[in-house]
């Protein structure tokens, strides 16, 4: 009769399993730290180009302005002139002073194409330019039309020195406009009534569904005249003697070709802006300091975008909910 095997004690491979439970636990804690310590080196890595990005954009960099010799400045003033708009007072009165305190500054070129703007935010850079024409006289400002110098764009214009355009530019809008729209006979029609409460007699003025009061719109006719006698003068300050006063669609608001105003005054001579630093200055090499966004502001302005169309999605997907 054959020995019997006897079975295998209880539990006997409970040491293999704890042994592959264990090196599974250890696999899935290192693949944790690894995961941590990876989150942690990228938020090292942005911390690093975050204040990398500061730290440029604090720097003499900013403009990126880089001079090495004698050279033209430009600036350039593009699109409308507002004060939330590349070309406000803010932006274009910077670049200004960067470039008059720059000792290798041989002379500005204002470089336009606006259409115009406001008045105030106009008129502050025509202000600055004069203060400091008179602060460094050795420095003579020139403007350059290219495609359009209109309204504001001319105002900030008739302060330079001199100003040259194309022989297609369009020039002048010496005028000022306010514009609206009048509603009252489309709620007529609708038989839509009009409640309009005020404090003040005329509180509500040029509302646009309430009607025209002779006694408003003369009221403001009258600014707008003061606001273009401003105008005018501005213009006759900068232009003198070479206006031709004579004609008297000048102050009209009209606006002319660039062959056009130069027989009216307006400029002093037709070429672009290489040609008025080579054949006018006669310092060829220019150097831009317009007010360009710095690396960190547009950082800044896309992150803010990007959380401003992420909460109108969300608050569009609660609205259709």
């Amino acid at each position: 009769m054959s020995e019997s095997v006897p079975p295998p004690p209880a539990g006997g491979n409970d040491w293999q399993r704890r042994l592959i439970d264990r090196f599974a636990f250890e696999v899935l804690a290192e693949q944790r730290r690894s995961r941590r310590w990876g989150i942690f080196f990228k938020l090292l890595g942005f911390v690093y180009l975050f204040l990398l990005l500061a730290a440029y954009s604090g720097s003499s960099w900013r403009t990126g302005v880089i001079t090495a010799g004698r050279h033209t400045s430009l600036i350039n003033i593009q699109g409308i002139i507002s004060d939330d708009a590349d070309a406000s007072a803010d932006n274009i009165i910077g670049s200004l002073r960067e470039a008059f305190e720059d000792k290798n500054t041989a002379a500005v070129i204002l470089r336009i194409n606006s259409p115009g703007g406001s008045p105030v935010q106009a008129g502050y850079i025509n202000d600055e330019i004069y203060r400091l024409r008179q602060k460094h006289p050795d420095i003579k400002v020139y403007a350059v039309i290219t495609d359009i110098c209109a309204s504001g764009g001319y105002y900030i214009a008739s302060a330079a020195d001199e100003i040259y355009a194309d022989k297609a530019s369009i020039v002048g809008s010496i005028g000022v406009l306010m514009d609206g729209f009048g509603f009252v006979g489309t709620l007529q029609k609708l038989g839509i009534e009009r409640r309009l409460l005020t404090a003040g007699e005329h509180k509500g003025f040029l509302d646009p569904f309430s009607p025209e009061k002779p006694d408003e719109v003369a009221h403001i006719q009258k600014l707008l005249n003061e606001i273009h006698e401003q105008f005018i003068n501005t213009v006759k300050k900068g232009r003198r003697d070479r206006l031709k006063l004579d004609d008297p669609q000048l102050f009209s608001g009209l606006v002319w070709t660039g062959v056009e105003a130069l027989e009216l005054g307006l400029v002093d001579g037709l070429g672009s802006s290489s040609y008025v630093a080579r054949e006018v200055i006669k310092e060829e090499k220019i150097v831009d300091y317009t007010h360009k966004q710095d690396y960190f502001e547009r950082f800044t302005n896309r992150m803010g975008a990007t959380l401003l169309n992420a909460f109108n999605r969300l608050g569009e997907s609660t609205l259709l909910r």
